[in-house]
């Protein structure tokens, strides 16, 4: 039986994904070891793994802008590329303001990636949220194998050659993903750029009552996630004793249950409505959070981190919805600005949660973070009761 082009494609944009994933996340495991390397604060380390997340964010919507003029394989090998450049970078950086001014370039290169690769999947796929949601599960296949990677690596070599590890995952898929994707034709070659960034069309697309409504749930999202990405490591340490190992164990775990829960949500957003399933990733995340917070014991907190692993899944279903209210012309750069927006906002996780952390301790960070799921479930719940519509 010949195996389908569509299948060799999923997979290599979910390496892909994998891959620039990969190299941001081997940051959470060594952030004790940055603190003390130069000397700062963990709301300093949290600012800059903002700014990665701020630039990752930043680079959406261009990425959709350069994949209708150039072709999404053209971008997502630069993304592959730049990641796997950016991330060697930062592991020579000398000191704490090089760290942060490569850790901001690695966002942004990452960043070119995932929103082509999702329009690039629409279109070769009819079921569009099973599609997303193995996409979307690269990121947590890396983070089953990062951090643990990470921390073996960081404790042996030094936290330079943990950080290293980025690049040489990279290298591998960027050749792998050039070898195999065919040349994806531009959707608009020949419109200047510059049309695409006038203003009046972007407000016009953002202030859609359903676009509106879907994007306040994703930063809700995106902020609590970007917090568990950076800190849940030191969290576990920190809050509960744990050694560097076992927590990064946790992590894992954590990612695991991220990753396999993705595809299964998906799938359900498909035979379900997106919303029922976005709610009910919400529920568990205040449930989750909670118990990490207030449990002392270790299986109350393998149960939290288990919650949290699901609860984070929330983005397959709500980037299939954004995809259900984009018509196809719009996907490709409509996608990214949204991208953009959601994930600008939300990238402020790591250095509030950081901030909070330093300021009143990790019960009041990750607390928030179960305040911010409540209010998200409140949102989702309002607009059922109330039928709004949105």
């Amino acid at each position: 039986m010949n195996w389908p082009y569509r299948y060799t494609a999923l997979s290599l944009c979910t390496l892909a994904f994998f891959g620039t994933m990969v190299a941001r996340l081997v940051i959470s495991p060594i952030v004790p070891d940055l603190t003390a390397e130069f000397e700062v604060s963990n709301g300093t380390v949290g600012l800059a793994l903002s700014g990665m997340w701020v630039a990752y964010a930043f680079s959406q919507f261009p990425s959709g802008v350069l994949g209708d003029r150039l072709g999404e394989r053209t971008v997502i090998l630069v993304a592959v590329g730049g990641t796997a450049a950016t991330s060697a970078g930062l592991a020579v950086a000398p000191s704490f303001p090089l760290f942060l001014l490569s850790t901001v370039s690695l966002g942004a290169a990452a960043g070119l990636h995932y929103s082509v690769a999702t329009t690039f999947l629409t279109r070769q796929f009819d079921d569009i949220g099973r599609a997303i949601g193995v996409h979307v599960a690269g990121g947590p296949l890396a983070g089953l194998l990062a951090p643990p990677a990470a921390a073996v690596v960081g404790a042996r070599y030094g936290w330079r050659a943990a950080i290293a590890l980025g690049a040489v995952v990279a290298v591998p898929v960027f050749v792998a993903f050039a070898l195999s994707i065919r040349p994806t034709d531009p959707r608009r070659p020949d419109q200047p750029v510059r049309e695409r960034f006038e203003l009046a069309p972007l407000a016009e697309l953002l202030s859609r009552p359903e676009i509106r409504y879907t994007t306040a749930l994703a930063i809700v999202g995106a902020f609590t996630w970007q917090a568990t990405a950076s800190f849940l490591p030191t969290f576990l340490a920190a809050h509960h004793g744990l050694s560097t190992t076992a927590a990064g164990v946790l992590f894992s775990v954590y990612f695991v249950v991220h990753g396999a829960s993705q595809p299964v949500l998906g799938s359900l957003s498909d035979r379900l409505s997106r919303e029922s399933v976005v709610l009910g990733t919400m529920l568990l995340g205040i449930v989750g959070y909670g118990v990490l917070v207030v449990g002392d014991r270790p299986g109350v907190v393998l149960a939290g981190v288990l919650c949290v692993g699901v609860a984070m899944s929330w983005g397959a279903p709500l980037q299939s919805r954004f995809m259900d209210v984009l018509s196809e012309a719009e996907r490709g750069a409509g996608f990214g600005l949204v991208r953009t927006a959601y994930m600008t906002l939300g990238a402020t996780g790591s250095v509030v949660v950081g901030t909070v952390a330093d300021l009143v301790g990790w019960s009041a960070s990750f607390g928030l973070l179960s305040a911010v799921m409540a209010l998200g479930a409140a949102a989702v719940a309002g607009n059922r009761a109330l039928g709004l519509g949105y």
